[in-house]
């Protein structure tokens, strides 16, 4: 459902289509998408980019926090070197301080990505505005705004460690 509403405003162009009963003009995407989930937990949300739209390009960017200083880490990166898409989601189901949300972003932008997206689907209202604030030219979608972080970080009520819970890591 995030990936319909992430994408219904991207570009489009005609295309022949033919059926089984005859020849018709459809639409396509025009131009490539990229999804980008912040490996572990991001990737439950990329697999349902795929759904959606099947040729989506998945690159994998691996970020993890620092328990003590609640800083994101890059320790494993897969990103093209030349980009030519219309547009790049960074994906990770949960937003709580924004930090690794802030750094995907950097890291895609040095990419020279003309257009990029954050989609999540719990979000802290500090995490949300802390991304806004850092990247107030990309549009971020989330499916629910939950009431705050606890003091170790972890948006409440939330739902735990989102990657454990879809791996069965607890």
């Amino acid at each position: 459902m995030l990936a319909y509403e992430a994408t219904e405003t991207l570009a489009l162009e005609k295309s022949e289509i033919d059926t089984p009963l005859q020849s018709t003009t459809g639409y396509r995407l025009a131009g490539g998408i990229g999804v980008t989930p912040i490996l572990r937990a991001g990737l439950g949300l990329a697999e349902g980019f795929r759904q959606v739209i099947p040729d989506v390009q998945v690159w994998h960017l691996g970020l993890r926090r620092d328990e003590e200083t609640l800083q994101a880490m890059e320790y494993y990166n897969r990103l093209p070197h030349q980009v030519d898409l219309q547009v790049v989601y960074a994906v990770d189901p949960m937003l709580a301080t924004g930090g690794s949300a802030i750094d995907a972003i950097n890291i895609l932008k040095r990419r020279g990505i003309p257009r990029l997206s954050y989609l999540g689907i719990i979000a802290a209202p500090y995490g949300l505005m802390r991304l806004a604030q850092a990247h107030p030219d990309i549009d971020i979608y989330v499916a629910a705004l939950d009431e705050a972080l606890n003091d170790i970080g972890y948006i409440v009520p939330g739902l735990g460690d989102a990657g454990d819970r879809q791996f069965g890591t607890f």
